[in-house]
């Protein structure tokens, strides 16, 4: 995975004045573009398309500098159907217009290339099995909210301390299928997980097809296939999303696995009283690689 992402770095390089086809790439390594996207945003701690822009505009403030040419010539040289389309981009990075910076020499902010190493980790061993499960339905209560990378997501707080307590147990008594308990759903994630953008999250349980829902519940349809859960204890949630991380830095490297298209499950299986700390299952749907 390591060389998969240092191509997709060069091919970053070779298509800075070009649209970048990351699908292509993916398709020549053997994976897809999916579970590209999501390993380079959780190692690189920035998603795809932030690293393109930086890199184009890294680039292009040498062509402004230069002046050889006007500033919607390099705006279309980089893809930019406008000077102002390009203009914002440009400033998002350097913090100036490219008037300024043509003007007084700056200043520049450069993302320089990236490049991934593989470093030797792994000295305490991962909780994890491997499930496979028939297609099954995961049925709650449902709320657009932001993705948030580090601390408490304020959205999904607000969306489940709304709920009455007996909601949660009626949930609870209907839930009849793995993964066990309440269940945290995330789905219709962006493909770079970039912070601040929608996402689907549900609060709610997983249920056979012979259940019988109610119809004030949402409902999402899982579909049949693999899913790799891993375990751990901790502070919450930051024990959670530690796990994600290392999900990337050391699972997936060193397995035969790739994400897939599906639901992101989090199943409490423990915890204290005032949610401090907490036993969590992270079930992410996978496919043999």
């Amino acid at each position: 995975m390591i060389a998969w992402l240092n191509r997709l770095v060069d091919l970053v390089e070779e298509s800075l004045t070009e649209d970048l086809d990351v699908d292509r790439l993916a398709a020549a390594l053997g994976t897809t573009e999916y579970h590209l996207r999501r390993m380079f945003s959780t190692l690189a701690g920035m998603p795809l398309s932030e690293y393109v822009r930086r890199r184009r505009m890294t680039v292009a403030a040498a062509d402004v500098l230069r002046g050889s040419d006007d500033l919607l010539g390099v705006a279309v040289r980089y893809g930019y159907g406008s000077a102002e389309a390009f203009g914002r981009a440009f400033q998002s990075v350097h913090g100036v217009s490219p008037g300024q910076a043509r003007r007084d020499g700056g200043p520049f902010r450069s993302q320089p290339t990236l490049r991934f190493r593989l470093t030797v980790e792994g000295a305490s061993p991962m909780d994890v099995r491997l499930v496979t499960r028939p297609a099954f339905r995961l049925v709650g209560h449902a709320a657009r909210v932001p993705l948030v990378h580090e601390g408490v997501n304020a959205a999904i707080q607000q969306h489940v301390t709304s709920l009455p307590p007996q909601e949660h147990q009626r949930l609870k008594d209907l839930g009849d299928a793995e993964p066990h308990g309440l269940l945290a759903v995330s789905a219709d994630l962006d493909p770079d997980r970039r912070e601040g953008t929608d996402l689907t999250y549900l609060h709610g349980v997983a249920v056979s097809d012979s259940a019988e829902v109610p119809g004030d519940l949402d409902v999402l349809d899982v579909d049949a296939g693999t899913w790799a859960v891993f375990r751990a204890s901790g502070p919450y949630p930051q024990t959670l999303q530690t796990v994600w991380a290392a999900t990337a830095t050391e699972w997936f490297p060193s397995n035969p696995w790739r994400l897939r298209p599906g639901p992101e499950v989090v199943a409490v299986v423990d915890r204290a009283d005032d949610f401090s700390t907490a036993t969590v299952e992270l079930w992410l749907p996978v496919e043999a690689d």
